[in-house]
């Protein structure tokens, strides 16, 4: 414990945000500099609790009192192997995981809970800067070779697992650079992708071969991709977006949120896209179909586009201020969150259900709603949704974007040439060693679980590593 009495000298303090006037004009990161003493500051009001349930609420277990620890005292080579000991990439969950581990923080009880995602990057950043994150290739190789399919978090952490253990590893992306959603989906206020490309950097100077541009099941068929490699790891994610089968939905100028956000993010790295597919927001009215992270990135995105409105409405009802009864510590809590992007300028609307898009001439311009209510149910199941009578109304609309989320990967193709099993919710079917109904084939992240987070990805991604690198040794696998 670095400061026995910081929880009760210093309160929470994390970085401000640039002005909403100064950021909306760019694609630069969202937050002011945060003076590294600050942080020591933050790190000493860790408890270093008996028992830590920042552990409980952070699925990739990280060593936050132990890392908080060494912050405090300025040994930032320790908190960098502390970190990376769990998460291959801290400086990506350190910018856009939701923070689970302070949810569950003892000094959150009664009290604001300790930065620990601010002390995660920062930490990342400073062993960067300091030289202290550098090449970790292997001691000696295996023999085997080993294809990951699909460079999302966990295709990234177990490519860079494996080739740790001293396997020669191929990392297959169909689009034209790395990262999955974190390339593609995240906006670059939220994740400049210099930071995976450092990243990127590192792997490939640990020995990782990367192949971009090829769509597994499509430009390679499958009989090669097996011949050619002994072990075979589907990380392709989630990718089918649920959809709004409403009268209207063929109306131009209603788009799914990830063609939207990774058209965006292809043009602030310089790719020229032809005017006529252009996506854009600049002057209309745009609504955004969906409450969560994705729909609040399209808020955000639109803004910067120079959108003339941006509403965002969700089916669900408007969180409580402060934590649910029914969500108590050390639980994440069910509470309204606001994100940057809402505070640039954005009206929300809860229990509204879209029942109808309206157009002219071919294209959108509106959405037929109604009010709901939620009603309790009596043998305490899920509350039922009514229709509030006299609760339609209209929203003009330009711009229709959908973020209601994803339902399971895509399946025409790489899915259905291996024909592995797919679970109740057509999800690919795994075991406890993440093999999937095909021997040899495994298979992790939002593949194997559905649509998650971009931490339950990389310990997706480096759990099935270790089982991967244990099936082919035959035997305990040398990854920790």
């Amino acid at each position: 414990m670095g400061k026995i009495t910081g929880f009760k000298e210093v309160e929470r303090e994390t970085p401000r945000l640039r002005s909403v006037v100064e950021r909306v004009r760019d694609w630069d990161e969202l937050y002011q500099d945060f003076p590294v003493e600050k942080l020591q500051d933050q790190a000493s009001r860790c408890m270093d609790c008996g028992i830590p349930f920042c552990h409980n609420g952070c699925v990739l277990h990280n060593l936050i009192p132990t890392w908080n620890d060494w912050v405090y005292k300025g040994r930032w080579e320790d908190a960098v192997k502390a970190m990376h000991r769990t998460n291959n990439f801290p400086e990506f969950t350190g910018r856009v995981c939701p923070a689970l581990c302070e949810a569950s923080c003892v000094v959150g009880i009664n009290r604001e809970p300790v930065a620990i995602r601010e002390i995660e990057r920062t930490v990342a950043e400073e062993g960067f800067a300091r030289g202290l994150i550098v090449p970790m290739p292997a001691r000696a190789q295996s023999g085997k070779r080993v294809a990951v399919v699909g460079s999302g978090p966990a295709g990234m952490a177990a490519a860079q697992q494996l080739t740790r253990a001293g396997h020669a590893v191929t990392l297959f992306e169909k689009n034209e650079r790395v990262g999955g959603l974190l390339r593609f989906g995240i906006p670059d206020f939220k994740l400049e992708k210099k930071i995976i490309d450092r990243r990127l950097q590192q792997m490939i100077d640990e020995g990782l071969t990367i192949r971009t541009g090829v769509h597994v099941g499509v430009d390679l068929s499958i009989s090669e991709l097996r011949e050619s490699f002994d072990a075979l790891l589907l990380t392709g994610g989630a990718e089918q977006p649920r959809d709004l089968p409403v009268p209207g939905r063929e109306l131009g100028g209603i788009h799914f949120a990830m063609s939207f956000l990774a058209q965006q993010n292809r043009r602030v790295h310089g790719t020229v896209i032809p005017d006529h597919e252009i996506i854009s927001a600049a002057g209309k009215r745009v609504v955004v179909v969906g409450g969560g992270d994705t729909g609040a990135d399209c808020v955000g995105t639109s803004i910067r586009q120079g959108a003339a409105s941006v509403t965002q409405i969700e089916l669900l009802p408007k969180p409580p201020k402060d934590r649910a009864p029914e969500t108590p510590w050390p639980m994440w809590p069910n509470v309204l969150r606001t994100s940057s992007s809402h505070l640039e300028g954005c009206e929300r609307l809860w229990s509204i259900l879209t029942q109808s898009f309206v157009g002219e001439q071919g294209q959108v311009t509106g959405i037929r709603c109604v009010r709901l209510h939620w009603a309790e149910q009596e043998d305490g199941g899920r509350p039922k949704m009514q229709e509030i009578p006299g609760g339609e109304f209209f929203l003009e609309a330009d711009l229709v974007l959908l973020a209601m989320g994803f339902l399971h990967p895509v399946k025409a193709g790489m899915l259905e040439a291996l024909n592995v099993a797919l679970d109740g919710r057509g999800n690919v079917r795994i075991n406890a060693n993440f093999m999937t109904s095909v021997p040899g084939v495994f298979a992790a992240g939002d593949m194997a679980t559905g649509q998650s987070l971009v931490l339950r990805a990389i310990d997706s991604g480096r759990k099935a590593s270790k089982a991967i690198d244990a099936w082919l040794r035959g035997e305990k696998s040398v990854l920790t």
